[in-house]
């Protein structure tokens, strides 16, 4: 009977606190500080007025997709918008290199207030994609949780300085985890070779969208990507003998390498698994034309078991290679560990005047998975192995000398003809 009546007493007192509209601590508040964060940053240039989206202006394509958007923000991601080019049509470029706002604040989203603030938005001035990622940088602030940008262009900056691949290097060196998307409304290939820029500085991704659907399920996409767990990546410092590096197991790694400098690290793989690393070196400064990325899984011994690596020249963001290694039993009841050690080097270079300290930022990423069956069976990375391979190219070689003599002789005779 006592119990029942304090059931009845505690019943009362949380109608009584709902009524007043008292709720939990965090239900009225909306996501909570550690929840995801992202900033839909728009072009609002002139050349937003254009008409080749599904017959309506690039504008209006876009005020329809943000919309949408808005209608699906997950419950626990705190949404801002941040506007480039919306507010200066003046020929002044020092000012209209600053017109970027925040449209609508980072946090939970009131639909109505921000469908709002997107309808009047109309096209107006300059691109400054640069001064506008700063910024949107600074909307996320860093009270934890993810963080991403999504930007959405029809055009290349128009304003050069700051230049936008240089701001994405910079934000993705301040190790805040931030991830930049870019969307471009056009194909043209000064856009296209900016906006990638852009995305593979801060390991985001590059999308040409040319429909108003394509551009909504696109951003919606991202938006949810930013609620979707993701596994945060620690830091390490390797050594520089395999004697003495640090251990790790599968996950993602942090570190930084200077200029010429080999970073050592431990992984212990069973009989039966088989070992896959990736690694990738960001140049998040300006760096010489010619470079490279080793990563060599070594043996205690010393003994190089397998590598992996690529090269190139020109301007990049990021080199990254790869390698797998399986541990195959010696006997049936073999299962004692064996301990792999994993080498990354890089072959970037830069002036004088560059500097050196921090390293560049390493990124490594271990795996440790069941070993294939049969080692006939192994590809590694597309090369094919075994007497089937053989005998297909074998054949298709003979059959293309065949071919290439039937050719060269019936020339022959059309020529002798004539």
């Amino acid at each position: 009977m006592i119990i029942t009546k304090r059931l009845a007493v505690g019943a009362c007192a949380l109608l009584a606190a709902l009524a007043a509209g008292v709720v939990p601590a965090g239900a009225a508040d909306g996501p909570a500080k550690e929840s995801p964060k992202v900033e839909l940053v728009l072009d609002v240039s002139g050349s937003m007025r254009a008409r080749d989206v599904d017959g309506q202006s690039r504008m209006a394509a876009a005020q329809q997709a943000f919309n949408e958007v808005i209608d699906a923000v997950p419950d626990n991601v705190r949404l801002g918008i941040r506007t480039l080019g919306a507010n200066y049509a003046g020929d002044d470029k020092e000012t209209g290199c600053r017109d970027s706002k925040q449209l609508y604040p980072v946090g939970k989203v009131d639909r109505t207030e921000a469908k709002t603030a997107v309808a009047t938005l109309r096209p107006t001035g300059w691109t400054p994609i640069g001064y506008a990622l700063r910024g949107a940088d600074q909307d996320l602030g860093t009270d934890g949780g993810t963080r991403r940008i999504v930007l959405i262009t029809d055009g290349e900056d128009s304003c050069g300085m700051p230049d936008p691949c240089d701001v994405a290097r910079e934000l993705a060196a301040k190790g805040t985890h931030l991830t930049v998307d870019t969307l471009g409304l056009t194909q043209d290939d000064k856009t296209r070779e900016q906006l990638s820029c852009i995305a593979e500085a801060t390991g985001g991704t590059y999308t040409t969208v040319r429909h108003t659907k394509e551009l909504s399920g696109r951003i919606k996409q991202l938006v949810r990507r930013a609620d979707t767990p993701v596994e945060t990546p620690r830091p390490v410092q390797g050594a520089n003998a395999c004697s003495t590096a640090p251990g790790i197991g599968a996950g993602i790694w942090t570190d930084r390498a200077t200029f010429g400098e080999h970073r050592w690290y431990r992984v212990t793989v069973k009989p039966g698994q088989e070992l896959r690393a990736s690694v990738s070196v960001g140049a998040d400064r300006a760096v010489d034309r010619d470079y490279g990325v080793l990563v060599r899984a070594v043996g205690e011994s010393g003994q190089e078991l397998v590598r992996g690596s690529d090269a190139g020249s020109g301007r990049t963001d990021v080199m990254a290679s790869g390698l797998r290694l399986p541990v195959w039993k010696a006997k049936e009841d073999d299962k004692e560990p064996r301990t792999v050690c994993l080498e990354v080097s890089h072959s970037f270079s830069a002036p004088a005047s560059v500097k050196r300290d921090p390293g560049l930022p390493l990124e490594l990423a271990v795996d440790v998975v069941k070993a294939p069956d049969n080692p006939s069976d192994l590809a590694a990375f597309g090369l094919g192995r075994g007497w089937i391979l053989l005998a297909v190219l074998g054949v298709t070689g003979l059959l293309a000398g065949l071919l290439w003599g039937w050719l060269a002789r019936w020339r022959v005779a059309v020529w002798r003809e004539n």
